[in-house]
């Protein structure tokens, strides 16, 4: 582990993810490296067959994602004033395509991803697979399980 300089967060942008942020700005601390958080917007509406218009869909997948992001930045900035120097970036498009990129862009050593899979609804809105998204990495993964209780990060 001491060769790890560039560890990968990889956010669904949900309330779970912040035990994932949580051991990876602890591993950072712990080995000096550089902590890269990575949001992948996967829009359904745009990548499936869709050919009616759904306002009302859209509107609630629109504030869905508009509240994880304030989330995500809460949880964030309670890492970086522990003293984790964070690059967050925002992707749009194909989820696995968007984390290979990221990896291998940034030459990142170590990638972390929450262990659950994904329900319907979740693979349907940020259309994520862990399974294919391990088959594909150039670097070792850290699965994390969502533990009930995530660490407090204020208000």
């Amino acid at each position: 582990m001491e060769d790890t300089k560039r560890i990968l967060v990889v956010s669904r942008m949900t309330k779970e993810c912040a035990t994932a942020i949580h051991y990876g700005a602890s591993l950072c601390r712990k080995y000096g490296a550089e902590l890269f958080v990575l949001h992948v917007i996967h829009e359904p509406f745009v990548f499936g067959a869709w050919n009616l218009p759904m306002p009302s869909i859209e509107e609630a997948f629109r504030k869905a994602r508009e509240e994880a992001k304030a989330d995500m930045d809460k949880i964030i900035n309670f890492e970086k004033k522990q003293g984790v120097a964070i690059t967050e970036v925002i992707k749009e498009g194909d989820p696995t395509k968007e984390i290979l990129d990221m990896a291998k862009d940034k030459d990142i050593d170590l990638i972390i991803l929450l262990s659950h899979e994904e329900g319907r609804l979740e693979h349907f809105l940020f259309g994520r697979s862990n399974e294919e998204i391990l088959r594909k990495m150039p670097c070792s993964v850290f699965f994390v399980k969502h533990e009930p209780g995530p660490p407090s990060y204020g208000g």
